[in-house]
């Protein structure tokens, strides 16, 4: 088993001065590039009342800028991540293609994989903790390390970011 406790020390110094989204979020994408890799790293928040996500926070405000709501897509993507609260994982760009409709876009990224991980607080979804990488990079071991390294934490930032 890997040691991440110098990247969890060092989540746990970013987010203490955390005093915004960006912020909480720059931190949590640190923890997850040290200790699990993400070419490309977002976070949406989900708005089920309105039925809107936002994207609140982008490593690549390029190409996958923050913006204003966008309709909620219902579909399988929606079943797995809102419905049954469990992470997506997308580990070719086919797969990605069958639910994402900017496939092509996260292809000339040189992104072919994807984890969607879900952030709940007080029993309801309120984002998602997007990360993409390379085909195939997202194996088993590398999504059991964002279960036990990741999940908390971005909790954390979620809960910092919403104030």
């Amino acid at each position: 088993m890997t040691d991440h406790s110098a990247a969890i020390a060092r989540f746990d110094a970013a987010i203490a001065e955390a005093l915004d989204a960006e912020a909480a979020f720059t931190a949590l994408q640190g923890l997850a590039r040290e200790t699990v890799g993400a070419k490309l790293f977002t976070y949406m928040t989900v708005d089920m009342q309105n039925e809107v996500a936002r994207r609140a926070y982008t490593s690549d405000p390029e190409n996958y800028p923050t913006s204003g709501t966008k309709p909620i897509n219902y579909g399988p993507w929606f079943d797995v991540v809102h419905k049954q609260r469990a992470y997506f994982v997308a580990n070719t760009i086919a797969d990605i293609a069958k639910v994402f409709s900017d496939h092509e876009l996260i292809d000339a990224l040189g992104c072919q994989s994807v984890v969607n991980m879900p952030v709940i607080l007080r029993g309801e979804l309120v984002g998602t903790v997007n990360m993409l990488d390379v085909a195939g990079y997202y194996t088993p071991e590398r999504v059991q390390t964002i279960r036990d390294v990741l999940a908390v934490p971005a909790k954390l930032a979620a809960a910092v970011a919403r104030g």
